[in-house]
């Protein structure tokens, strides 16, 4: 096919079947696109009938992609993306007026203690506008980013798609949280000898500040791992047991909860919390300002982030 054949393509057709790759399934992709499944079912038909190929076989509850399903994915996704991108870049953004729904990845603890101020600014500047949050993790970026379902996330970044860019906002402070009154420092060695919680979605119980506690020849005790960060002041109100968190989560559920916020009687760093996007929406000028708002609400004045780049470094297969 050349190009002057395109005149006989349907674009429709080739954001469903995109959509397809991704979901798997008849129902799901009509609720991705608003259409419904007897269109999507008519669609797949008309696509089956354009590449010769049966490009999904159904098994159980899945559709599982042929051979030959693959293949077009790997050419068509790019194409998309390019499409989509000169197609924006030849309109205007406005974001008082524009009704744009936006899907982003949070990890745990910044959509508990950034998103309510993030939101509340986004009301008054971008009032039309829908946000879709997706949470994250440092494994789960990487992946989500790729498949499209998030075009921007919020994490201590550990890894990303080749590609991809990422932005740092805020040095990440770790403190110690708990609910007691006294308002003199925690020592050492009651650190070690009380009882902690970790916060943990893999359900791990140790984490770097049990390897900086054994480079000093101490150890804690952890007698309790949750998988997210929201729990924790209703644990530790009333209790004796400590959390160690990153600074703006134990700030916001000092001032929320009457808790007790400090810095641990030890040494602790952090990667930073950076945003990161997809290569293909660099140039976007709706996700630009989307970059630029997450900036201007996450970012810590006294902080120095580092200008956007390309992650080729932190890049993976």
């Amino acid at each position: 096919m050349n190009r002057n054949d395109l005149r006989h393509a349907d674009i429709n057709l080739l954001v469903i079947f995109e959509t397809m790759m991704r979901e798997r399934n008849v129902t799901r992709t009509g609720e991705r696109l608003f259409l419904g499944q007897a269109t999507v079912s008519s669609a797949l038909n008309r696509l089956r009938t354009m590449f010769d190929d049966p490009l999904f076989i159904r098994t159980g509850r899945v559709m599982e992609p042929t051979a030959r399903a693959e293949e077009i994915h790997v050419l068509l996704g790019p194409a998309l993306e390019g499409v989509a991108l000169a197609l924006s870049c030849a309109q205007e953004f406005d974001p008082y007026t524009s009704e744009e729904t936006f899907h982003v990845g949070l990890c745990d603890e910044v959509e508990y203690a950034l998103l309510p101020g993030l939101i509340q600014n986004l009301r008054t500047e971008a009032p039309n506008i829908t946000l879709v949050v997706r949470r994250v993790d440092p494994l789960q970026l990487p992946q989500l980013l790729i498949a499209g379902d998030i075009s921007l996330g919020v994490a201590q970044v550990q890894e990303l798609p080749a590609r991809a860019h990422c932005r740092s906002l805020r040095a990440v402070r770790p403190m110690l949280l708990c609910a007691d009154s006294v308002a003199s420092p925690m020592s050492l060695d009651e650190f070690c000898r009380r009882p902690h919680v970790a916060v943990s979605a893999l359900g791990k119980v140790s984490d770097d500040v049990d390897r900086v506690l054994a480079r000093h020849g101490r150890q804690r005790r952890v007698v309790l791992a949750v998988p997210q960060f929201s729990v924790l002041p209703a644990l530790l109100v009333g209790s004796d047991m400590l959390a160690v968190v990153p600074d703006y989560a134990a700030q916001a559920m000092a001032k929320l909860h009457g808790l007790r916020a400090e810095y641990p009687p030890l040494q602790l760093s952090s990667p930073d919390l950076a945003m990161a996007w997809r290569g293909t929406s660099h140039a976007d000028p709706r996700e630009r300002w989307l970059r630029s708002y997450f900036a201007r609400h996450l970012e810590r004045p006294e902080d120095s982030p580092q200008q956007s780049v390309c992650c080729s470094s932190l890049a993976v297969a």
